[in-house]
């Protein structure tokens, strides 16, 4: 008989290119929905959303390939008129004002995000700290991308911007606490959602 211990684990099915682009496309319309929920706070004209949440979200879930193509392929929709910015502006809109750099910044927290929770250990409580500690650098790499937007299309010097994000670093810390717990629990119950590092070198 042999022991359960030392049994090989069967490799997981690679999923089809069209599963992929469902799942991206699934997620891509997750983060359009979340849109929806806007704060308006101070006179930046930068509000408080969920999107960012979404953003995490998805890389947490599908790893920073898949959850990097989600992201743009949310971005992209909007850039041919589809209002999927909070308060329901498309990106292309959204990119002519303030919130250019946090519009942008998506794609490259969701890349960091999503590298960062594809190194999670299978154990839950380590894959959700690890979910915390990816998010939080994808909130800090957010904040950089969004400053140097303000300084772009505000005038704004370096550090002023950067420190106007401040208001925002609660809520931001609250959205990706909650996101890493749902992640983890959804990659706990469908663990061939996150790739490995090992497996980086195809979109699975």
């Amino acid at each position: 008989m042999v022991n359960s211990s030392t049994r090989p684990r069967a490799l997981p099915a690679r999923r089809s290119p069209a599963a992929d682009i469902a799942l991206m496309a699934t997620f891509a319309a997750l983060i359009i929905v979340l849109g929806a929920v806007t704060i308006p706070v101070g006179a930046l004209g930068v509000p408080i959303v969920l999107q960012n949440m979404g953003v995490a979200l998805t890389a947490m879930i599908l790893g920073w390939k898949r959850g990097g193509l989600a992201v743009a392929l949310f971005i992209a929709v909007g850039f041919v008129g589809v209002p999927n910015m909070a308060g329901w502006k498309p990106a292309l809109a959204a990119v002519a004002g303030p919130t250019v750099g946090y519009v942008l910044g998506y794609i490259v927290s969701a890349l960091v995000i999503g590298a960062i929770a594809q190194y999670a250990p299978h154990r839950h409580l380590g894959r959700v700290v690890v979910f915390i500690v990816a998010g939080i650098v994808g909130v800090c790499v957010q904040y950089l991308c969004g400053s140097v937007g303000l300084v772009l299309r505000t005038g704004m010097d370096f550090t002023g911007a950067l420190v106007s994000n401040t208001p925002f670093i609660p809520g931001d810390i609250i959205k990706v606490l909650v996101a890493a717990v749902i992640a983890a629990a959804v990659v706990r119950a469908v663990p061939d959602l996150l790739p490995s590092p090992r497996h980086t070198g195809a979109v699975q």
